[in-house]
């Protein structure tokens, strides 16, 4: 793993940022049937950063994304090689609790997909199906996780509304603190703004910014400022294989590879 990374000039040993991994993935590779979509894929996901996985439509971004809460679990001819550490424990192990690993590794996804409940309920659904009952407990969670989302004040009068009646960028936000009401360790947005309008897009970014200071997040995204606004960490991958990763500051500024300058710069993708 180690020599993977100092492929990419990181280095485990002297980056203290790095060396406090939540994920930990290697030698990754996933098939789609006979197809391979992923190739001997080594990363690391630092605790409480951002990542952004960038490159172009198909290059394996979601794909990767769905692997690291096992959501390609759900496709039937889907098969993954490798290994995934999420806190030292592995990810693919058969023995594993994958709904207990979605409730540490949340997911927000493109299109926001809210219940068709009150504002309340998305929020606490997750805990309910823990087994959550206390209202005490539940009103808390809202609360704090409707501010975690930058949403409280919008709706803190109506949450007992429909969250059907609610914006795009309001839903959006609304499935991120459902996402962030069962306290995970870690959430992945694949695109969450690519539906957004440019307002609720800077008040997701922000949101994103707020939202590091407590969870590991990993995010797909098409723009790179987006990734240049948003992340810590950014990864380039191109026909399923990493090309490059390392710290945003850097990559943005002084790509190693020439394939990830000219991705970056609009040459190609």
């Amino acid at each position: 793993m180690n020599s993977a990374l100092e492929a990419h000039g990181l280095d485990l040993q002297t980056d203290p940022v790095l060396a406090d991994c939540v994920i930990e993935v290697e030698n990754l590779n996933f098939y789609y049937g006979e197809a391979q979509a992923l190739f001997d894929l080594d990363m690391v996901f630092p605790r409480r950063q951002v990542t952004a996985l960038i490159g172009p439509s198909g290059c394996g971004k979601s794909t990767f994304l769905r692997c690291l809460n096992r959501m390609n679990d759900m496709v039937d001819i889907s098969r993954m090689e490798g290994s995934i550490r999420l806190d030292g424990t592995e990810v693919n192990s058969g023995e594993l609790d994958v709904i207990e690993l979605r409730r540490k590794v949340g997911m927000v996804f493109q299109k926001s997909n809210p219940f068709p409940k009150s504002i309340y309920e998305n929020v606490v659904y997750g805990l309910r199906i823990a087994g959550v009952n206390d209202k005490d407990v539940l009103d808390e969670a809202v609360e704090s996780s409707l501010k975690g989302a930058a949403l409280w004040d919008e709706v803190k009068d109506r949450l007992h509304e429909s969250a059907l009646g609610m914006s795009g960028g309001q839903m959006q936000r609304l499935c991120i603190a459902r996402a962030i009401a069962v306290n995970p360790e870690v959430i992945l947005m694949d695109e969450p703004c690519s539906a957004l309008d440019p307002k609720s897009t800077a008040r997701v970014e922000d949101m994103i910014k707020n939202l590091r200071e407590k969870y590991t997040i990993i995010i797909v995204t098409h723009n790179m400022q987006q990734a240049a606004r948003v992340s810590d960490y950014t990864a380039f991958l191109y026909e399923g294989v990493l090309v490059e990763f390392g710290k945003t500051s850097k990559l943005f500024v002084k790509p190693q590879n020439q394939q990830t300058e000219d991705y970056i710069t609009g040459r190609f993708g």
